[in-house]
């Protein structure tokens, strides 16, 4: 195991404060930072530095490579999480671990530790239309593997104003709003209007020709007069859910003691 001078550094000035024990610097030291697979190095050190664990991103990747990633993860006890999983590799993956749960729409698939503690934490994600609902999925799945209550609401677009004003009740408590949009993506900006937390933004490729396959979506937002709206890549649902969660995670606390 190789550690980084800068993180060396920091384990012996954290033992002359006495923040940590002789024992303990050796145990950090002896603790490794990335586990190789045959295709992989896994950061199973990323949720101590961050919070949450390493995220897989199954595109591109063999199933079996996946299974190796996950094999690590959870020797490590970390809680597995993977995106853009296609429907022959989940068949694979569900063989070789019955215990996971799998979202075909959002094209996710986790295997959640046991003895999980209860969600905290309010994200609500909302759809402009039914076509947007494969990126709104995969946002609720990230915030619900980061611990989040997450409720969706779909098809409640520009085209009928009527239908966001009928759901207002059910979004304007949230600790986060992602909002998935196509066509002009106008959405998120009225929503904005009518909540006092963060809007996540994210621009999906719905949408004719002249959409660009999200682009007239992506600069809507970004030009968005709502100061509370922040934007995201096109169709990127995880980190819209992944920002969205980590609001409602530090959000938690405060609600709870208020």
């Amino acid at each position: 195991m190789e550690i980084e001078k800068k993180q060396l550094l920091e384990l012996l000035e954290s033992l002359s404060r006495g923040d940590v024990s002789p024992e303990g610097l050796i145990e950090q030291l002896e603790t490794a930072r990335s586990v190789g697979t045959h295709d992989a190095q896994v950061d199973v050190d990323r949720q101590q530095r961050c919070g949450f664990p390493e995220v897989v991103f199954c595109e591109g990747k063999t199933a079996a490579a996946i299974a190796d990633i996950f094999r690590v993860l959870i020797a490590q006890k970390q809680d597995c999480f993977g995106t853009r999983l296609s429907a022959d590799k989940a068949e694979s993956l569900l063989e070789w671990f019955p215990e996971a749960q799998h979202n075909g729409v959002a094209r996710t698939i986790r295997i959640p530790l046991p003895d999980l503690p209860e969600p905290a934490g309010n994200v609500v994600v909302i759809t402009a239309g039914t076509g947007d609902r494969p990126v709104a999925e995969e946002a609720v799945e990230t915030a619900r593997w980061m611990g989040c209550n997450v409720r969706l609401i779909v098809d409640i677009g520009v085209a009928g104003p009527h239908r966001l004003l009928q759901e207002k009740p059910n979004f304007v408590g949230a600790d986060a709003v992602v909002v998935a949009a196509g066509m002009e993506g106008a959405l998120p900006s009225v929503v904005g209007g009518h909540v006092a937390c963060p809007v996540i933004a994210v621009p999906t490729s719905i949408g004719y020709g002249a959409s660009f396959g999200g682009l007239a979506a992506l600069l809507g937002m970004v030009n968005s007069c709502a100061a509370n709206v922040t934007v995201v890549n096109i169709d990127a649902g995880f980190k819209g859910g992944y920002l969205a969660g980590l609001i409602a995670r530090q959000s938690a606390p405060r609600n709870v003691t208020s």
